[in-house]
């Protein structure tokens, strides 16, 4: 007899003995093995999630701070203004944010433009599983322009 045919015979008798008796108890086995990876999958989504919520977040704030700060009549009042709305909007929204920091930059000139910087940390600890360490910075920027017919007040 040979080897391809001797094979060939083994294998069928092989797949006749797996249908007569099933799996008995496989797909409890494989479940049992891949319910920590699934597991894991689903913080690293959450971690994501919460990475991608927190960027959404300060680019609101950043641009709500730009608008604030272009809509003031001097360099103070735009400083203010810019950091209480830009603060204001991470607080309405939820924000996950920790030690949140805006800055402005640019001038009040007519026609120029101001752009705001909003930066804070997003606690990622709380994770256990992941074994994420500590917190990750994010950071959004906007401009927003100065109307160019308005005057300036000193």
């Amino acid at each position: 007899m040979s080897t391809p045919s001797r094979l060939l015979r083994a294998l069928a008798e092989r797949a006749r003995r797996v249908a007569a008796t099933g799996d008995s108890g496989s797909s409890t086995a494989e479940l049992t093995l891949i319910t920590p990876m699934l597991v894991m999958l689903l913080l690293l989504v959450v971690l994501c999630g919460r990475l991608v919520s927190a960027q959404i977040d300060l680019d609101a704030a950043a641009s709500a701070g730009a608008r604030a700060a272009s809509l003031a009549r001097t360099e103070a009042a735009a400083r203010t203004g810019a950091d209480r709305a830009a603060r204001d909007t991470l607080a309405a929204r939820g924000a996950t944010c920790q030690n949140a920091t805006v800055t402005l930059t640019g001038s009040l000139t007519p026609g120029g433009a101001v752009t705001v910087r909003v930066s804070c940390q997003v606690p990622l600890g709380d994770l256990v599983l992941l074994t994420v360490p500590g917190s990750r910075t994010v950071e959004a920027q906007a401009t927003s322009p100065v109307d160019q017919w308005r005057a300036a007040i000193s």
